[in-house]
């Protein structure tokens, strides 16, 4: 039984980090389409979403059947609650990296704002915060989790930040509101992600330690790992 429980949850794991790599390309390819202004890129992207929904079914029916059939406890029943919600997170971020095409496929129609924007900076670190929430899954790593967890306010900072560029280049530029407002929506889908990363950086905390972290950062994510 020990055994059949172990292949179930090596074929999980396998699936959504399937699930993961795909939703990775997708998010670096849609703010690829938007820095480049790529209309076909993210028309390819959009159309691609299908897949992405297609695998998040797998993985939940994957996590159920593996409930029904070996009653798991302890950390591995942990894990495929963790697993379900990160499963659930992951095909939001695919969402989301659509959202962030569709904006490339109009933007890529309009003249390009003149107005400096630290768009790929954002990118980055939205990007960089999924694929270290990824490795903590993957490593089992609840340091590098709390790590993710902690920059999540820097993402919310620069967000912030470009809502005040676009107010103010609003009144400048009436003009090129409509490319602006879609920037700004960009930017929110990218603040979006961040928050995605760190509830999966908060399921892997859980799975590990079997603590709750959610809304309670002070308490939990400048803890040292345990072990």
């Amino acid at each position: 039984m020990a055994l059949h429980m172990q292949r179930a949850l090596d074929r999980l794991k396998r699936k959504v980090l399937s699930l993961s790599a795909v939703v990775e390309e997708s998010l670096q390819k849609s703010v690829d389409a938007l820095e480049e202004r790529d209309g076909a890129l993210a028309r390819r992207i959009i159309d691609a979403d299908v897949e992405t929904d297609h695998m998040e079914v797998e993985v939940e029916e994957e996590c159920l059947k593996t409930l029904a059939l070996h009653q798991p406890v302890a950390i591995d029943l942990r894990f495929i609650i963790a697993t379900i919600k990160i499963n659930n997170d992951l095909e939001r971020i695919g969402d989301l990296a659509v959202n962030i095409a569709e904006r490339a496929e109009y933007l890529a129609t309009q003249k390009r704002p003149d107005i400096p924007f630290d768009f790929a900076a954002m990118a980055d670190r939205a990007r960089s915060m999924l694929r270290r929430a990824l490795d903590a899954l993957v490593n089992m790593d609840t340091r590098l989790a709390r790590e993710v967890c902690a920059e999540d306010d820097e993402v919310d900072a620069l967000n912030r930040h470009m809502y005040d560029q676009v107010n103010e280049a609003i009144r400048g530029r009436p003009e090129q509101v409509d490319a602006l407002i879609h920037m700004l929506s960009a930017s929110r889908h990218l603040e979006r992600v961040a928050d995605h990363a760190t509830n999966i950086a908060e399921d892997v905390i859980y799975m590990i330690e079997g603590e709750i972290v959610r809304h309670r950062t002070e308490d939990y994510l400048n803890r040292p790992a345990s072990g």
